[in-house]
């Protein structure tokens, strides 16, 4: 009887161990990643393109006189009929081959004289044209046009007494 209490008890903690085994809660497993694979840093992006600013005309003066940075020394719109007549043009801005023409005309608009000088500049710059007439100007109302690129951009009256 001893041996079939003994067979009934081992019997009993074989089943109960099988059950809290069976019954036990199970383990969450970790999942290692392993670290990402050595990559090259990604490419710094690409500068952006410099703009610059076309050259455009900022100044158109008249004089019977310039000085040696191609600016009229004093300021007229009213000529002698043996002076010269001098232009400046200022522009600013960036220009590659860009033709800049100033182009005089008498009252009616006859075409007395042209001049055209090609910009290569990256800033300001001033350009000189200039007109004479040895025998004299007639006298009268002239207009001197300002073109860049051949677009008119400026014009300047002025008058031969």
């Amino acid at each position: 009887m001893t041996r079939t209490h003994l067979h009934t008890a081992v019997a009993a903690v074989l089943l109960a161990s099988v059950a809290l085994v069976g019954c036990k809660k199970k383990e969450e497993v970790a999942v290692v990643t392993p670290p990402p694979a050595a990559t090259e840093p990604a490419p710094m992006p690409a500068p952006m393109p410099t703009t610059t600013a076309p050259v455009s005309v900022t100044m158109v003066d008249l004089g019977n006189a310039i000085g040696p940075d191609n600016k009229v020394t004093t300021m007229m719109t009213t000529f002698g009929t043996k002076d010269t007549i001098y232009t400046s043009v200022a522009t600013d801005g960036t220009a590659t081959n860009v033709p800049l023409t100033a182009k005089w005309t008498y009252q009616d608009g006859q075409t007395v004289g042209t001049e055209t000088k090609t910009l290569n500049t990256t800033g300001p710059t001033v350009t000189e044209f200039h007109a004479t007439k040895p025998s004299g100007w007639p006298t009268g109302k002239y207009t001197v046009e300002i073109s860049l690129n051949g677009m008119l951009v400026q014009s300047k009256q002025f008058e031969v007494k």
